[in-house]
């Protein structure tokens, strides 16, 4: 084959035709996996590469499907049909820091947590804080614009990066942005190719805004409920006040169970943790900065004004295993078989209705539907176990699972909320994406991929 032979020509060892390569390329951790095979994957180690790889996709009109660590939940960096795995995963370096100015220039495999272990003795943090933070790529975050626990308050990937090198479907460089804070120079390309899925061009770069760490301890806090429904008024009424916590975090009953056999089993994370067994809702809020203690008991009085039973950890390692304990929510739902991990958004106001409707849904359907939610800003994850007895392919998911799906993504657009919060659209959630923005702006989002990737070889078929 003409494509393959110019990859291996071009790039030699860095292009693999392995079966287990080729096949751990078709599928991401939603679990879904792609029926579509690709043609190779190619390990990128610089620029070069990566430019090389798209000049001979754009002469032979071969698809090209850019991907980090795979840690994506919507199936945006699976392979499609003869498509080119362009992995860049081996970019990985943090090329500068700029404590002065607090910015870190890095390539687009690095680690989340690699990158804060890097400049925690420099005294600076980056923001984003996905739960997958251990596992996921700075890249991976700005292709899908990820959140996580501390975004409420500080924001989501596009306040955190300043500029981008970016690599065209023609194998061109460009670069958006620059180092200052404040720049409305021409449109902005660099906020627009944040949460693009690898469809308008590949990061091989970017530069981070960073911030100093607190020199405040921060206060966390623990409240437990007789419901989910009672947990999210109180944390509506928390972001009502005009608090806006680091983070404010909600477990349902269904969840609270499965951590607490999690960690029953020796599983979870170390530390005095609060038992959970029995409980209708957990609620996390921790406060920071020079008003953490102000703001945290301002909380603990909403808190206990909707029902909540609310403590206080002790000191910063206890609240950190609280955290710990939020985050290993998806550990504890694997330990109850396959499931899909969904991601919608509601107005903040709204979270109790939400609640309310995927309870229904589970009831209607039979299924358990065990939900965590980023209630600080209405980001809901609800997570439908697929019951072993349902019959199915492996790698596909069940149309009686989607038709759950179906119910709960339709439910939180009636609410005025959104299909994705921070996963993206990939290819799972295209379906009802006509549905979530309507047609006008579909048309439109396909004419900028058209003046971007005319030819579409990036990434086909995924986000629009």
């Amino acid at each position: 084959m003409a494509m393959l032979d110019a990859l291996i020509d071009g790039l030699g060892p860095a292009v693999s035709t392995d079966p287990a390569d080729l096949e751990a390329a078709r599928t991401d951790r939603s679990g879904w996996t792609t029926p579509e095979r690709p043609l190779a994957v190619v390990r990128a180690r610089s620029t070069a590469d990566v430019q090389a790889v798209l000049r001979l996709a754009t002469a032979h009109r071969t698809p090209v499907v850019p991907r980090g660590s795979g840690t994506g939940l919507a199936g945006g960096a699976v392979a499609s049909e003869g498509s080119v795995v362009l992995d860049l995963s081996g970019m990985d370096r943090v090329l500068a820091v700029d404590v002065d100015d607090e910015t870190a220039v890095v390539e687009p495999g690095v680690i989340t947590d690699a990158l804060a272990e890097h400049l925690r003795p420099l005294g600076l943090w980056w923001p984003p804080d996905p739960a997958s933070r251990a596992i996921s790529s700075v890249g991976g975050n700005i292709a899908t614009n990820a959140g996580g626990l501390l975004c409420a308050k500080y924001g989501v990937t596009r306040q955190s990066v300043l500029a981008l090198a970016v690599v065209l479907a023609d194998g061109g460089l460009v670069r958006l942005g620059g180092a200052t804070v404040k720049d409305v120079t021409g449109y902005d390309l660099t906020g627009l190719m944040i949460g693009s899925e690898g469809t308008l061009g590949v990061v091989v770069e970017a530069t981070l805004r960073l911030r100093r760490l607190d020199p405040h301890p921060p206060v966390t806090l623990a409240a437990t409920f007789d419901s989910v429904v009672q947990a999210a008024a109180a944390a509506a009424a928390i972001t009502a006040t005009g608090l806006r916590p680091a983070a404010l975090e909600i477990m349902d009953a269904a969840s609270c169970a499965a951590v607490d056999a999690l960690v029953a089993a020796g599983e979870g994370p170390e530390g005095d943790l609060p038992s959970l067994a029995g409980r209708g809702a957990f609620l996390l809020v921790r406060t920071d900065g020079a008003g953490a203690e102000a703001e945290a008991a301002t909380a603990v009085r909403l808190i206990e004004a909707e029902g909540g039973n609310v403590s206080r950890a002790p000191d910063e390692r206890a609240g950190e295993a609280l955290l710990a304990l939020r985050r290993s929510a998806h550990a504890a739902f694997a330990r109850l078989g396959e499931v899909l991990i969904e991601d919608v958004a509601v107005p903040r106001s709204a979270l109790p209705q939400m609640f309310a409707a995927i309870e229904g849904i589970a009831a209607r359907h039979g299924l358990p539907i065990p939900t965590i939610a980023h209630a600080g800003d209405g980001n809901l994850h609800p997570n439908v176990v697929i019951p072993a007895s349902m019959p199915h392919a492996p790698g596909e998911i069940p149309e009686a699972v989607w038709a759950v799906g179906d119910e709960v993504f339709r439910a939180a657009l009636a609410l005025g909320g959104a299909l994705t919060g921070e996963h993206g659209v990939g290819v799972l959630k295209r379906r009802w994406l006509a549905d979530a923005v309507g047609e006008d702006v579909l048309a439109l989002s396909r004419r900028v991929k058209a003046a971007f990737d005319p030819l579409g070889v990036l990434n086909p078929g995924k986000a629009i």
